[in-house]
């Protein structure tokens, strides 16, 4: 819904069902608007308004619907949420689970959000970079304007580091030496090749042991971080990175697998394919 569509009045009567239809029945309001945000000092109400046939830019209001009373309605003041993205919107509702939320957001919008059912979107990645690429992208996503959904993410981080101290050798070795990790043992990194001098434990994915095997000609011992063979089979709609897919994204049940280093429109993409039966 536009802010256009969204008219704020401040009310010199109190804000009762029955005060309010009969100072508002009558009223010529502008021919797009379709709610009322009804102020009385710190006091909230939203209603629907109906109108006559409009004459030129105005409507006589001739009937309203109640939305939300000041017991029910929340007044939020945040200049960094957009009123025009659902997905920020649902994000505002589940911190205020049934209530009217009032926004007054981005550029001093006013929008409001009620009885939205938000839509949960789990977010598996590996931790360090912190924040998580992942993480970083589908926020992205959902700031982009091009998902109209009300998905909500839960992001759930695998610390790498953290794996090291389920290793039984005397050093670790990672995929990649970008990615800044460190142990309390010695630590090697996979993409270069080093001479190991020590017996190693692989932290890293089925990709990254063919790797190990097809470099040193022997096995290793392996404690497997790859985020899609994390995901639960618990229906919950998942968003994972996997580095067998080369661009776009893969659906393999209510999961979407995407590159490695994906893009924020191949994000965009899968999620709206995750969530295309909730249009």
């Amino acid at each position: 819904m536009h802010c256009k569509d969204i008219s704020l009045h401040d009310a010199d009567f109190p804000l009762t069902e029955k005060d309010i239809s009969e100072a508002v029945i009558g009223w010529d309001v502008y021919v797009r608007t379709e709610y009322l945000v009804l102020r009385k000092k710190k006091d909230f109400a939203v209603v629907k308004v109906k109108k006559e046939e409009p004459k030129d830019l105005f409507g006589r209001v001739n009937s309203v619907e109640i939305v939300s009373l000041p017991d029910d309605t929340v007044f939020l003041k945040d200049h960094e949420a957009d009123v025009l993205n659902v997905p920020a919107l649902a994000r505002i509702q589940e911190k205020h689970p049934g209530k009217t939320v009032v926004i007054e957001g981005m550029f001093s919008h006013i929008g409001f959000v009620s009885g939205l059912r938000t839509l949960k979107l789990r977010v598996i990645d590996n931790i360090p970079p912190v924040p998580s690429k992942l993480r970083v992208l589908v926020d992205r996503a959902l700031s982009s304007g091009f998902i109209n959904l009300p998905v909500v993410p839960e992001y759930i981080d695998v610390d790498l580091s953290d794996k090291a101290k389920y290793a039984d050798t005397e050093a670790v070795m990672f995929p990649c030496r970008g990615s800044g990790l460190v142990a309390d043992i010695p630590v090697y990194f996979l993409d270069d090749a080093p001479d190991i001098r020590h017996p190693v434990t692989l932290i890293g994915c089925s990709l990254s042991k063919r790797i190990y095997s097809g470099i040193y000609g022997r096995d290793v011992p392996f404690i497997n971080v790859c985020p899609a063979d994390a995901v639960p089979y618990d229906g919950v709609k998942t968003i994972v990175k996997c580095c067998m897919v080369k661009e776009g994204h893969i659906m393999k049940g209510n999961t979407a697998e995407v590159p490695w280093g994906a893009t924020v429109p191949e994000i965009t993409d899968a999620i709206n394919a995750l969530f295309g039966d909730s249009e």
